[in-house]
């Protein structure tokens, strides 16, 4: 559905995002993980469109850039970017319109009030916290329900409300077959169903693996993160309780 292929972003001389290939599948969710400073929201934004690079990105067989590819393609930015002289409910009627969208006001209403954003409707963007921002943020990309979503660092700065919500939200959407791609560099707020991993440094990728191989391997997603950014050895890489039964043990042997 969505490829990058021999994908390369350079900045003058540094090389951001080097000679990365990956796909997505339809209907599954895909972590993007790495260290800041890793490639994740520059991977992303070539994807979207917002920057040129070397190689091939291409949605549904079409190039990410065309009209075609962008009709399917959604994307929610880390950081809001936001109208200062617009409402909230503005916000929202702004992009259903840009979207050509039709029958758009109930799922505006479920949206806000999902997100807690339903008594801050005439509330202009630069009136709003930066949680209550980043939530609009949400609502925003949400609201065209796009079959492939992009989502960079999507829990950064909302209360604990709002990060429960949003994962049902994932979930749900992936329960109906889209296909998301969530960057992050948080493993703890990965809990949610994942089917594929993708961990990046250095503007590369070094695994490109499945759930069902990481367990398969015994190991959890954050053992396999450490080997791969840290060179950790499976066997380094052990649990609090672990090292306190080798702990135990040593001074068993030592006594």
């Amino acid at each position: 559905m969505l490829y990058v292929n021999h994908v390369t972003k350079k900045y003058g001389k540094t090389v951001a995002v080097n000679d990365v290939s990956f796909g997505l599948e339809p209907g599954s969710l895909t972590v993007l993980l790495g260290p800041n400073g890793a490639g994740k929201s520059t991977i992303i934004k070539s994807i979207i469109g917002f920057l040129k690079y070397d190689g091939e990105i291409t949605v549904n067989e079409f190039p990410n850039k065309t009209s075609e590819a962008r009709k399917i393609l959604g994307y929610i930015p880390e950081l809001p970017s936001l109208y200062p002289t617009l409402t909230v409910i503005e916000h929202m009627e702004f992009i259903a319109r840009a979207y050509k969208m039709t029958n758009y006001k109930d799922r505006i209403e479920m949206l806000l009030e999902r997100f807690e954003m339903a008594d801050k409707k005439k509330k202009f963007g630069d009136e709003l916290s930066k949680g209550m921002q980043q939530k609009l943020n949400l609502c925003v990309g949400l609201l065209p329900d796009p079959d492939i979503l992009l989502m960079d660092e999507p829990l950064l700065g909302l209360d604990p409300h709002a990060i429960k919500e949003l994962k049902n939200y994932i979930e749900e959407m992936r329960q109906a077959g889209k296909t998301l791609l969530i960057s992050t560099h948080i493993i703890d707020s990965v809990d949610m169903l994942w089917d594929k991993t993708i961990i990046m440094q250095d503007g590369q990728v070094k695994a490109n693996v499945s759930r069902s191989e990481i367990e398969g391997q015994g190991k959890t997603l954050e053992e396999l993160f450490f080997e791969v950014t840290e060179g950790l050895e499976p066997s380094s890489v052990k649990a609090p309780a672990e090292e306190a039964s080798d702990a135990d043990s040593k001074g068993e042997s030592d006594k």
